[in-house]
């Protein structure tokens, strides 16, 4: 394939701009914040404070009113990775498998609904229980994304056909995975973004290394912050706790998001500057091989070589020590 020449200059680009769909995503944000964060509390406080209705029958219905935006994305998707002739499935994947976000979503979506069932079915509510849906979503895939890069990078192989990854493969980071099915079904990309992402991904270590680092900022982020949550919401009164449980979990991807598009847009002009240099290569080109060297990132360079703390590295791929850019740019002659 042309986009993996060896004497590429440059890494495969990506076909896909959120520029041009800021108003769309702009749109569905709105939706979704009004669906997931001021419904909640404004019905609850509406309902509890101005009205005579039961406690049960005031959560039966702030309940029943939850997540509509959520359960449209649902079978959106679902749709368009099941129907006949799609566009938007994973790369080679049959018609049934779905995508592992699409999976996810149904573990998750099930966890929630015994959650919140749990919560009106009794007389008297637990009402911290009914503040815990968020956080519990950030546990879930916190765990779920650092369990998939832990065993990466102890060399476990995919168990299964991880979206466009197949079974037998090198367990892809999970932030690729992530990007890919969102972009790809979400975003519209289609498989032809698909392709695209997995041609960058397997070209470029210094991709892999960046989004390997970004996972660990959200899913361990996702971790610390939903353990504070969780904490708050079970040692506060009753309509503190509530109000914490459905707004901080906001305040926090607000505040991760900050972070994460000036660090991003740093590391992926130093990408392209590590392909200018052709030191980008790694032990075996263009192939997910987690035995080469790790690339000194934006956030490595900061830190001071981070690399010696992960101690869970596979001893089977010892960590072989990041060349300098003189060292690979003699190579590169």
């Amino acid at each position: 394939m042309d986009a993996l020449a060896p004497h590429r200059r440059v890494p495969p680009e990506l076909p896909y701009s959120l520029r041009d769909r800021k108003w769309s995503i702009a749109i569905f944000w709105t939706l979704f914040v009004i669906d997931t964060l001021a419904q909640p509390l404004i019905l609850y406080f509406a309902l509890w404070y101005a009205t005579d209705l039961s406690h049960n029958l005031v959560f039966t219905i702030s309940t029943a009113a939850l997540g509509g935006v959520s359960i449209a994305e649902y079978f959106y998707r679902f749709y368009h990775l099941f129907r006949k002739g799609s566009v938007a499935r994973p790369l080679n994947a049959r018609r049934s498998w779905l995508d592992f976000f699409q999976i996810n979503f149904t573990i998750v979506w099930l966890i929630l609904a015994v959650e919140l069932i749990i919560g009106t079915v009794q007389e008297e509510p637990p009402i911290r229980l009914l503040a815990m849906p968020l956080p519990t979503v950030m546990y879930y895939f916190g765990l779920i994304h650092l369990s998939l890069d832990l065993l990466r990078a102890r060399g476990y192989k995919a168990p299964f056909r991880i979206s466009s990854t197949p079974k037998g493969s090198v367990m892809p980071t999970a932030l690729y995975v992530f990007i890919e099915d969102i972009v790809a079904v979400d975003g519209g990309g289609g498989q032809k973004y698909r392709r695209a992402l997995r041609d960058r991904y397997l070209a470029s270590p210094y991709f892999r290394q960046m989004l390997f680092e970004m996972n660990c900022f959200w899913a361990g982020g996702a971790i610390v912050w939903a353990t504070v949550i969780t904490i708050i919401i079970f040692t506060t009164p009753r309509d503190v706790a509530y109000t914490v449980g459905w707004t901080v979990p906001f305040l926090w991807a607000g505040l991760w998001t900050l972070i994460t598009i000036p660090w991003v847009q740093a590391d992926l002009r130093r990408e392209k500057e590590a392909w200018a240099r052709n030191s980008v290569q790694g032990n075996h080109p263009f192939t997910d091989d987690i035995s080469g060297p790790i690339l000194i990132t934006r956030l490595l360079s900061v830190t001071g070589h981070l690399t010696s703390k992960f101690s869970f590295r596979s001893s089977k791929f010892p960590s072989a020590r990041p060349k300098s850019s003189d060292q690979g740019a003699k190579e590169a002659v």
